[in-house]
């Protein structure tokens, strides 16, 4: 080729680049949900038969798929209640007092935002459940006590305690935010102290408090881990589609597929609609008025010694979970309290191969799923940004899409795109495969990393790399040594939160995993299952260590947040 043709061939190129990654986008996360409405409606299922609807006019006309449908709902909305009830005030608390040991106590009821949801679980039910640490020391002291952990009651108890984070932090970052300025006018009015809180705090506060809601409704949408080990004979939606599917009812799995993703968008319509400055977003930044001191000596004791027992009350279930990798097999039974400790689970955790193969199996995919994240987030947040329009528009969206989509409703929707040869129509055989599973992580990983990575790069001043240009240094080396430097502390934000996300996921393991893959959520639930109560939570303690771990590097290098 001759350099005039190789001059016009580049120009080309990069024109067309936007809708290449764009059609890339497309496949990997708009083409398996159409793949799976098609398959609901029988288009395209072996067999032929032609389209029909029959899949649908049975799920309407199913008591259990409209309870399913139902209870997803209301359980949704209870949740985001009550974790907006625990945690707006944990964030006044602690954002408006100046309490003894604050920086510490604040981020240790932070801690569970970084921690899988499967995590918080399980620790709950060696916590509460009907045999745990909790009623055995009730009828060590005589009482009669029978309770089973278990129903809609338990799933709102462990998604109220996994999700006041949201609110929490939501609402730290919100009062933070705040001008104090607009305080001391209210008050040089003679504004009461309720006045302000209603009047000038509390509308301030709605975009924090609006972006918590959203962000606490869509996560209860689509849990999974509560509703399936607590859930019982109370099935949501999430749990309805597995059952369907391990039952062979394929079809109607992908009909309650299809329902839950419209349930889930129209949600988030609805969500948008009542409010729509509706964001993640706290709104501008202002100097925000001095904390409140405590004067007394014993209001400060009093004041710290009750916030840490609230941090001891939230860690609670996660110090049960240290306790119970310390009990080896087969030595409590009807005591109380544990009556050998040791560290024989750890010893058989670390020294056999097979065991430790779902923690090496969760980190490399988390770790490979997150890297491609990164690049496929920088590429098209870039593309995006410098080209607008329909192909930029089309590019923030197909980002963000994956968020609103449950892990299930995706998970099961990429094993059937996946599941069929058919190269020619974008269809190939992944399902049963080492890359189905990170594939799905990078499809989950997306809106994490390029939220981060769309808002660090509208920060940028488009001159630099004008500039860079203009000395002659191409586009990747633009990118490799102005673009990605600058954008070092977005990227991490994104890439950190998506890796501990991954690190833990359960809600898209249980459906893709093959037992070569799977993870270490997939072996804390098999080791329940057999009654490796020790060997279930030492894999949950090794989960938390991991994800902790990650959460404080990823805090750190990102500049200190919390």
């Amino acid at each position: 080729m001759s350099a005039a043709g190789a001059g016009r061939g580049a120009p080309q190129l990069r024109s067309l680049m936007p809708w290449l990654v764009l059609a890339f986008l497309v496949w990997l996360v708009g083409y398996p949900l159409l793949v799976v409405a098609a398959e609901a409606f029988g288009i395209g299922s072996p067999g032929g038969g032609g389209p029909t609807t029959e899949a649908f006019r049975s799920f309407f006309t199913r008591p259990d798929e409209w309870n399913a449908m139902w209870r997803t709902l209301w359980i949704s909305v209870l949740s985001t209640l009550a974790a907006a009830a625990i945690g707006v005030p944990l964030g006044f608390l602690f954002e408006r007092n100046e309490i003894p040991g604050r920086r510490l106590l604040g981020a240790l009821v932070a801690l569970p935002v970084a921690l899988p949801p499967l995590v918080g679980v399980i620790a709950f039910l060696f916590l509460y459940g009907e045999s745990g640490l909790a009623a055995r020391g009730l009828q060590s002291l005589g009482l009669d006590v029978s309770w089973r952990l278990t129903g809609a009651w338990a799933i709102l108890l462990v998604h109220a305690y996994s999700m006041y984070v949201y609110f929490y932090l939501f609402t730290r970052a919100g009062l933070s935010g705040q001008d104090g300025a607009a305080i001391e006018a209210a008050q040089s009015l003679g504004a009461s102290r309720s006045q302000i809180l209603f009047r000038v705090t509390l509308p301030r506060l709605r975009p924090a408090l609006a972006g918590a809601t959203l962000l606490t409704f869509m996560t209860s949408l689509g849990s999974f881990s509560a509703p399936y080990i607590f859930g019982g004979g109370f099935r949501v939606m999430t749990t309805q589609i597995v059952a369907s599917k391990l039952n062979g009812e394929l079809r109607m799995a992908y009909v309650e597929t299809t329902m839950l993703a419209l349930l889930a968008f129209a949600s988030l319509l609805l969500l948008r609609k009542i409010d729509p400055g509706l964001d993640l977003a706290s709104g501008a930044r202002g100097t925000p008025p001095a904390r409140r001191r405590l004067h007394s000596r014993g209001a400060r004791i009093g004041a710290a010694a009750g916030g840490w027992v609230l941090a001891g009350v939230l860690l609670l279930p996660h110090a049960t979970l240290i306790l119970m990798s310390l009990v080896p097999p087969n030595t409590w039974t009807v005591e109380a309290f544990p009556p050998v400790l040791g560290l024989v689970n750890y010893g058989d955790l670390l020294s056999s191969t097979e065991r430790l193969r779902p923690a090496l199996n969760s980190i490399w995919m988390a770790a490979a799923a997150t890297l491609a994240a990164v690049v496929v987030g920088v590429m098209a947040a870039r593309l995006s940004l410098r080209r607008g329009g329909l192909p930029g528009r089309a590019l923030e969206a197909m980002m963000t899409l994956p968020w609103a989509i449950p892990g299930t409703v995706f998970a099961l929707a990429l094993a059937a795109a996946m599941s069929v040869n058919a190269p020619w129509v974008g269809r190939f055989v992944l399902v049963g495969t080492l890359w189905i599973l990170p594939l799905a992580y990078l499809v989950r990983s997306l809106p994490l990393t390029g939220r981060s990575i769309f808002a660090g790069l509208r920060q940028l001043d488009p001159r630099l790399e004008e500039a860079a240009a203009s000395l002659g240094a191409g586009s990747l080396r633009t990118v490799l040594q102005i673009v990605l430097p600058l954008l070092r502390p977005a990227v991490i934000a994104g890439a950190g939160l998506a890796f501990i996300t991954m690190l833990g996921d359960f809600v898209t393991s249980i459906v893709l995993y093959t037992y070569d893959t799977r993870p270490i959520s997939i072996e804390i639930q098999s080791s329940l299952r057999i009654q490796e109560t020790g060997i279930a939570a030492a894999y949950g303690v090794l989960l938390m260590v991991l994800s902790a771990a990650a959460f404080i590097a990823w805090d750190d290098r990102a500049g200190g947040r919390l």
